[in-house]
């Protein structure tokens, strides 16, 4: 699962900064790459990705700044799901 999300997550960011080229470690926010908008973004992709939904004390901005954070944080998610019966999941929605 970790490898997927990473390869997955790095897709996302690099399709939207073409040519750019990203270490796991690099904050994307302090490169200039991500905005307030961006970061919503973020977050409905990995809620999307991962069928559930970032709890609102995981909407730091640290769990979004690496690629590596943000597989810190879905690792987090799927642990939490794993541990609460299926029917209290609540999968991500748009509408």
């Amino acid at each position: 699962m970790t490898d997927t999300t990473r390869t997955q997550l790095r897709q996302f960011i690099e399709r939207r900064f073409a040519g750019v080229e990203l270490t796991d470690e690099e904050d994307i926010f302090s490169l200039g790459f991500a905005n307030s908008l961006f970061s919503m973004e973020l977050v409905l992709f990995l809620e999307q990705l991962l069928q559930t939904q970032v709890p609102n004390d995981e909407l730091s901005l640290d769990n979004f700044r690496t690629i590596d954070a943000m597989v810190k944080l879905a690792g987090r998610l799927t642990a939490a799901d794993r541990r609460q019966p299926a029917d209290r999941r609540q999968p991500a929605g748009l509408g």
